[in-house]
């Protein structure tokens, strides 16, 4: 399966973008694969699909086997989204501990470019990104762990469901500019296109902006995910 993933370096502006490195051989077995990215714990996830003349079955989260691959997500919340039209931006969006979010997202009408930013404190990838064109063709999820901004780019008019660690905590709620220069995340946006963004999220701060103790350290995506068990 083609898949688009694409990562950058904070700070390092004008350097070519780069393809992360996935696992030569995904973990595999007749319900899952996942498919390791360069940023610790963020995951592309390949259901296994069986699909015949009336349709198709597919198995989108069983907690003891994301276990088996290492991933201890605990859903606390579970959201449904539609974004109507093209080229809508929402993000990038996280929360911030003790009420930090991993999440699982995957798009069941439409196609988005989905983002996953970097903000652990003491992260080797801190500030890096990734990016995975998720549709209802491909039935591609991404496990994004706590600690992780989320941000997604409407491809084509798109329907959307993910599930939470944490249940939403406005208070807690905090985000990163779409366009931080820093960060430089390539959209999939024509030169000099404007996205449609919420009001909101015209007006999130820069990373370098935000305070430090606004973001999880690298250590604490664990206690999160463990939190969101209790």
């Amino acid at each position: 399966h083609h898949h688009r993933e694409r990562k950058r370096t904070a700070g390092r502006r004008g350097a070519p973008a780069t393809r992360p490195r996935v696992n030569e051989q995904p973990r595999e077995d007749h319900r899952v694969q996942c498919i390791a990215t360069d940023l610790p714990g963020l995951t592309i996830i390949d259901p296994k699909v069986f699909g015949d003349a009336r349709g198709f079955f597919m198995e989108s989260f069983h907690q003891q086997h994301f276990l088996e691959h290492g991933l201890d997500f605990h859903v606390r919340q579970a959201n449904h989204a539609r974004s109507q039209a093209v080229h809508v931006l929402r993000g990038l969006h996280f929360q911030h501990p003790p009420k930090a979010q991993a999440k699982l997202v995957r798009v069941t009408r439409g196609r988005v470019l989905d983002v996953a930013v970097d903000l652990r404190r003491g992260s080797p990838t801190y500030g890096q990104w990734v990016s995975v064109e998720l549709s209802a063709e491909n039935r591609r999820q991404l496990y994004i762990p706590a600690g992780f901004a989320h941000g997604l780019h409407v491809l084509e008019a798109a329907t959307f469901v993910y599930k939470c660690s944490n249940p939403y905590r406005p208070e807690h709620e905090r985000g990163v500019a779409y366009d931080d220069p820093d960060l430089a995340i390539d959209w999939g946006l024509a030169p000099g296109e404007r996205p449609t963004l919420s009001a909101r999220d015209e007006q999130l701060p820069k990373l370098a902006d935000l305070a430090p103790t606004d973001l999880p350290l690298f250590a604490d995506d664990a206690a999160a995910d463990a939190e969101g068990a209790s």
